[in-house]
């Protein structure tokens, strides 16, 4: 039997088989994001913003939950079996969609895929970071984010185009279904990674840490993983807001569902290709620079959208929100995995995964108040504020973090 060895040159297939898995992951999310909102509104008459984003928020707190204890769970079960166990709740999705009758249905549907993507994403990454070096760390995270959001976008474009063609249920969430069964024929292909998990605690210090001392040192009291935190809670909440309120503001503007497909797209497009630079640019420069203005650019591409009146400007806006959100996405975990442990990386990784994901859900009640109390474009413009404070907080406190440029 062939001894277990750390880096991704020496675990490539594996590595190549939990990125083209990822791409399946992110597919579930991106067969959403373009028609969900709309069906809201047309097929069960919502009316307030709120009620209509009432979804993303059952999805965001669902899968932050199970964030914070997929780490947890795969210290003891072992991450393939997590992650074939959350594709199997994925299989559930597309089924309740298409045969929802109420809304209330469309929420359970989105609880099941907080559950999928807390699982089968926390796991990929995970395992990503269990197969690489310390100075692929960046590469790896890159890597897997790449291949996810790409399947965001591939899937937002694709279902956007069929519903145009078809209408917006069923027929976008056939696709759904064999997502889900490709996603899980990989998934058990796939070589757990407890024994390079293993290697990579060999000559590190034992220090034990409570899953009490994890979460406050990940929430609060360690100034690094404290800003990466906060940080990646306002990235996550810009996009809940822009999960939710963007095909509404294109709508509202005058543009297609062809039109608002596209640029619905675009942004994780863009936020899933250029992690595939940014991630391992960060294991060259360092972490700390590409967060900080990752998250200004973010903040201005958001105001930039509210002053633009042309589709060609508000594509270019999109695409520079989604660069923004490359630079900080992979940076932000990798940075995570370089200040924690082995013995409680993935504890606290599922801590930042929880807070980070639970954006989601406050950025789209934050959405929904401020669009039914004042209005969709104050929604956005507010929101945006949030991401620039995170990026001036990390300046301030967080330290570098890359190993070689670590500062005391």
């Amino acid at each position: 039997m062939n001894q277990p060895r750390i880096g991704v040159r020496e675990n490539r297939f594996n590595f190549i088989l939990l990125v083209v898995t990822n791409f399946f992951v992110g597919s579930m999310v991106g067969l959403e994001r373009t028609i969900l909102p709309i069906i809201g509104e047309e097929d069960f008459a919502l009316i307030s913003t709120s009620a209509a984003l009432s979804f993303i928020i059952s999805f965001g707190f669902s899968k932050a939950v199970v964030n914070y204890f997929a780490g947890a769970i795969a210290d003891r079960y072992g991450r393939k079996k997590v992650l074939i166990f959350g594709w199997a709740i994925g299989l559930l999705v597309p089924v309740l969609v298409i045969s929802a009758s109420a809304w209330w249905v469309i929420i359970v549907a989105n609880v099941l895929l907080g559950v999928n993507q807390g699982l089968t994403w926390s796991m990929t990454v995970n395992m990503k970071i269990d197969l690489a070096k310390p100075t692929e760390r960046g590469l790896a995270v890159g890597l897997n984010e790449f291949a996810g959001y790409i399947g965001v976008a591939v899937m937002a474009a694709v279902s956007g185009m069929v519903a145009v063609t078809y209408g917006s249920r069923p027929e976008p969430f056939y696709i759904g279904v064999v997502v889900a069964l490709i996603g899980l024929t990989l998934s058990l292909f796939v070589r757990d990674t407890t024994k390079q998990l293993q290697l990579q605690s060999i000559g590190q210090p034992e220090k034990t840490r409570s899953p009490k001392q994890v979460f406050l040192a990940t929430t609060w009291r360690n100034r690094s993983l404290s800003s990466l935190t906060v940080a990646g809670l306002s990235t996550n909440l810009k996009d809940g807001m822009a999960w939710g309120l963007f095909p509404i503001y294109f709508a509202a503007q005058g543009l297609s569902l062809a039109e608002i497909g596209l640029i619905v797209a675009l942004y994780p497009a863009a936020w899933g290709f250029f992690q595939l630079f940014t991630g391992v640019w960060s294991d060259r420069i360092g972490r700390k620079g590409l967060i900080v203005a990752g998250m200004w650019v973010q903040a201005g591409s958001l105001w930039a959208i509210l002053v633009m009146t042309d589709y060609w400007q508000w594509v270019f806006a999109a695409v520079m929100l989604g660069i923004g959100t490359a630079m900080v996405y992979p940076t932000l975990q990798a940075s995570i995995s370089d200040v924690a442990e082995p013995s409680w990386r993935a504890s606290a990784m599922g801590v930042y995964r929880f807070w980070r994901d639970s954006g989601y859900a406050f950025g789209a009640i934050f959405a929904g108040l401020l669009t039914d109390v004042l209005s969709i474009g104050w929604a956005i413009g507010l929101v945006a504020v949030i991401p620039f404070l995170a990026g001036l907080n990390a300046l301030i406190r967080l330290r570098e973090t890359l190993p070689g440029l670590r500062r005391t």
